[in-house]
């Protein structure tokens, strides 16, 4: 459970013991309901981390909205994009082990998420992650309801595959760019879990895209 929804709950739980004791045991119902909502909310399930080389992990859960390539700052890139509602479990997770080079926060309009302009316009978080000889840069993107980006590592430190690094509040969205080269294991419309399901390999086995891989190129056809 991140602490947050605590914070939430406890505030919602002293309103309807308030609005109970004013106003009948009756009018209390809808806090309680909503101290529940944002306890589960802000649950933090345990992940199993997969442990094979190269994999670049899910940061978060939802699903998976556009797979296309992507030019940003001269270079081509291949960007998936996630898509997380109310529903889904909101911490993040990084996609590889390796060493924060860059944490820059952006303001910005609360478009909705599914919008394409939402990647460039939105309040976002930039973070390029260094490791194993390899650059990844995801971006924690807020949505229509979403007005509170975390995100608790600084430049410079070593994280780990997997490991907990934010959190979105509230629908919103979450874009990996990834080198061009990498080999693809998932496409438009698969659900994802944060820190779990690999989005794709950076180091493939092999010269030939193996079963359940593709490239972007075939994605966008």
């Amino acid at each position: 459970m991140v602490r947050d929804g605590y914070f939430y709950a406890l505030g919602l739980i002293i309103a309807a013991v308030v609005v109970g004791w004013f106003a009948g045991p009756v009018w209390s119902g809808a806090p309680l309901l909503l101290a529940l909502f944002f306890l589960w909310f802000f649950r933090d399930p345990e992940r199993e981390i997969p442990v094979a080389a190269g994999a670049v992990v899910s940061p978060a859960d939802g699903k998976v909205t556009d797979v296309s390539p992507a030019t940003v700052e001269g270079k081509q890139w291949v960007r998936i994009s996630i898509f997380l509602n109310v529903f889904d479990v909101h911490v993040n997770r990084s996609p590889i082990a390796g060493v924060i080079r860059e944490v820059r926060y952006q303001r910005g309009k609360f478009l909705n998420a599914m919008n394409e302009a939402s990647a460039e316009e939105n309040e976002q978080n930039v973070v390029r992650v260094e490791g194993d000889g390899c650059v990844i840069v995801f971006k924690q993107i807020a949505g229509l309801l979403a007005r509170r980006i975390v995100f608790q590592p600084k430049i410079g430190d070593r994280i780990e595959r997997g490991q907990r690094v934010g959190l979105m509040k509230f629908g919103s969205r979450m874009d990996v760019l990834l080198n061009s080269s990498a080999s693809l294991q998932v496409k438009i419309g698969d659900r994802v879990r944060g820190g779990e399901t690999v989005l794709a390999y950076l180091q493939p086995k092999g010269e030939v895209v193996g079963a359940g891989s593709y490239s972007v190129h075939e994605e966008i056809r």
